[in-house]
């Protein structure tokens, strides 16, 4: 269970980088970078998923 933990923060550290590099990309060159934010917003809703996902899982194994 705590492996699935990790991975769930991972998620977040992803989305994270890919903000991070939209808006250097955004700094440098003045373009917005879709596919970047993109990934960070897939990254953020499979965090919220994954964490969902894990508490059901949990709440099923108390029972």
């Amino acid at each position: 269970m705590k492996l699935f933990k990790f991975f769930q923060y991972a998620y977040l550290f992803f989305a994270v980088i890919f903000i991070y590099d939209a808006v250097s990309k955004y700094m440098e060159t003045g373009q917005i970078e879709y596919t970047s934010l993109l990934l960070a917003a897939a990254a953020i809703f499979m965090f919220f998923f994954r964490k969902r996902f894990n508490k059901k899982l949990e709440n099923k194994d108390r029972n």
